[in-house]
């Protein structure tokens, strides 16, 4: 189910800063009133994300070291002060030193 944001308002109908969120069916009505204390809300459009093949819930995935292995790269990552050791991939040395 959806994760909807809502704006209480304040008498006069204006936003007052303050925001919760909801979690409710697609099919249910918007609310109007806060669940908790009763003032009036108006629900704040929100982008949505959907996982496809270029989101960010995906790019971790293909940037993990398996997949990048897998593709013929490679990886170093920071180990220590100045030097870098190779985690994914056979190319190249197995450490680099900054000095």
């Amino acid at each position: 189910m959806p994760t909807y944001v809502y704006e209480v308002l304040d008498n006069k109908g204006e936003g007052t800063g303050e925001f919760f969120e909801a979690v409710q069916s697609i099919k249910d009505d918007a609310l109007t009133r806060h669940p908790e204390t009763g003032k009036p809300v108006r629900r704040v459009p929100q982008a949505f994300n959907i996982a496809g093949k270029w989101s960010d819930l995906k790019s971790k995935g293909m940037l993990s070291n398996k997949n990048l292995e897998r593709l013929g790269f490679t990886k170093y990552e920071k180990r220590g002060d100045g030097y870098m050791e190779r985690v994914a991939g056979n190319e190249g040395p197995r450490s680099i030193s900054a000095d």
